[in-house]
C-alpha cells in the first residue's frame, strides 16, 4: 500500500482496503467493497442518524472521562477519539445473542450494548472488583488491561458455543458469533497468535476486531509488522480484509458479513481496522513525545466523524439533528460527570469476601490487620 513519509496509509479506487466514504465524506466505494455493498444496502437513513449521534456522544463523553481523570476523580483514562467509527459500525453489525469481548477502550461499543457508562469510569475509579455482569448488559464483556487476553477468552467462549449447539443451526435469529476487540499492539502478543491458532484449527464462530491506531503504546505499526497485518490472517488459515476503520459504514458492512459468515458455521476471519489514535494511549501518556505533529494532522484531517457529517449533510440531513446531537452530547456528558463525582467507594471488606466461599483463617487475619491499620489514621487508637 501507498504510504506518506509518516507511513500514513494514503487509500485509492484500487486499493484492498475496503472504503464507503472518501474522507471528504463522498460515497465513493473502492473496488475491493463490491462484495460488501449488499450490507451497506440494509442500512436506513434511520441507522446513520444513529451512527452519527453515538459517535458524537462518545466522544463528548470521552473527553469529560479524559477531565475527570485530570482533575484526580479517576486512577485513569482511556481514550478513544478517532476509533468512533470502527467501533460504531462493528457493533451495529453484532446481533442481540452474540457476544462480544472487548479490550479497554471500546466505550461506544458497551454503550450500544446496554452497559451504563459511568460503570466503565467506576472499574477506573477503582470501586468495582471488574466492571459489569456481561449477560446484564448485552454479553458485553468485561474490559480487559492484560493485552491480548481476551483474544483466548474470545475463542474458549466461541468454541463453548459450538460444544452447544449454539452455532450453525440456520436461524439468524438466535445463531450466535463471537467479536473480539484488539490492537495493533496486542497483535504482538503470544496470546493472539494461540487464539488465532485455536480458532482456525476448531473453526470458531468468530470475528477478531483489529483496531490498528497505528501506535502500541510509542511503538508505531511499521516498527512492529513489515507488511499490512490484515495478511497474517492467511498463515493461520482463515480471511482477512482490511478496512477504513474511520468509515462508519464500511467498518458496518465488512465486520456485518464476518458475524453474518460466522453465524452460518463458515469460520473464523480477521478484520483489520485502519484508524488512529488522536489522544494519548492512556492519560499517564504524553503522546507528544514520541509522535510527529504531521501525522497527527493527517489523521485529524479524517476525522470520522466530520467525514460522516459531510456524508449526511450531502443527503440533505437537516442543521436541526445535527444541532440537537451536539445538544445531547452535551447533556449526556454533564449527567455523566454529576453521577461520577456522586460514586463512592465499597467497603473494603469486599476486596475479602469472595476470596474463598468459605471463611479462612489467612483471610479473616489480614482483614483485621487492614481493619486497624485503617483505624489508626482516625486517632481511635494509640
Amino acid at each position: 500500500m501507498p504510504v506518506t513519509s509518516n507511513d500514513a496509509p494514503v487509500l485509492t479506487a484500487a486499493s484492498p482496503t475496503v472504503q464507503l466514504l472518501s474522507a471528504d465524506g463522498t460515497f465513493s466505494p473502492s473496488d475491493s467493497a463490491a462484495e460488501f455493498l449488499p450490507y451497506f444496502e440494509r442500512l436506513t437513513e434511520a441507522d446513520y442518524r444513529t451512527f452519527y449521534r453515538d459517535m458524537v456522544v462518545v466522544r463528548k463523553f470521552d473527553t469529560e472521562a479524559a477531565n475527570l481523570q485530570r482533575q484526580g476523580q479517576l486512577a485513569l483514562w482511556v481514550p478513544s477519539h478517532g476509533q468512533e467509527a470502527a467501533q460504531v459500525g462493528s457493533a451495529y453489525a453484532t446481533r442481540a445473542q452474540d457476544h462480544v469481548f472487548p479490550s479497554y477502550r471500546e466505550h461506544v461499543v458497551g454503550m450500544i450494548r446496554g452497559l451504563d457508562m459511568v460503570d466503565i469510569l467506576r472499574m477506573l475509579r477503582g470501586v468495582t472488583l471488574g466492571g459489569w455482569t456481561p449477560e446484564e448488559h448485552g454479553n458485553f464483556h468485561l474490559y480487559t488491561l492484560v493485552l491480548a487476553s481476551q483474544t483466548l477468552h474470545a475463542t474458549g467462549y466461541a468454541m463453548g458455543m459450538q460444544l452447544d449447539g449454539a452455532t450453525a443451526t440456520g436461524n439468524p435469529e438466535t445463531d450466535q458469533a463471537v467479536i473480539v476487540y484488539y490492537g495493533d499492539g496486542a497483535s504482538s502478543q503470544g496470546d493472539a497468535n494461540e487464539a488465532l491458532v485455536f480458532a482456525a484449527s476448531y473453526q470458531t464462530p468468530q470475528v477478531f476486531f483489529m483496531q490498528n491506531n497505528h501506535w502500541a503504546i510509542s511503538v508505531p505499526v511499521s516498527r512492529q509488522s513489515r507488511s499490512p497485518l490484515y495478511l497474517r490472517a492467511g498463515g493461520f488459515g482463515m480471511p482477512g480484509v482490511q478496512v477504513d476503520g474511520n468509515d462508519v459504514l464500511a467498518s458496518y458492512a465488512v465486520t456485518a458479513k464476518a458475524m453474518d459468515d460466522a453465524r452460518a458455521g463458515h469460520g473464523p476471519s480477521l478484520i483489520e481496522a485502519l484508524t488512529y489514535r488522536v489522544g494519548a494511549h492512556t492519560t499517564a501518556d504524553d503522546p507528544t513525545k514520541y509522535r510527529d505533529p504531521e501525522e497527527l494532522a493527517y489523521w485529524v484531517a479524517r476525522d470520522p466523524i466530520v467525514r460522516f457529517r459531510s456524508y449526511l449533510q450531502g443527503l440533505g440531513v437537516e442543521q436541526e439533528f445535527l444541532d440537537s446531537v451536539d445538544e445531547e452530547a452535551a447533556d449526556y456528558a454533564a449527567d455523566v460527570r454529576r453521577r461520577a463525582l456522586e460514586i463512592t467507594a465499597p467497603d473494603r471488606s469486599v476486596i475479602f469476601d469472595n476470596v474463598y466461599a468459605e471463611p479462612h483463617p489467612l483471610v479473616v487475619e489480614q482483614k483485621a490487620w487492614l481493619d486497624a491499620y485503617e483505624t489508626s489514621f482516625d486517632g481511635s487508637e494509640s
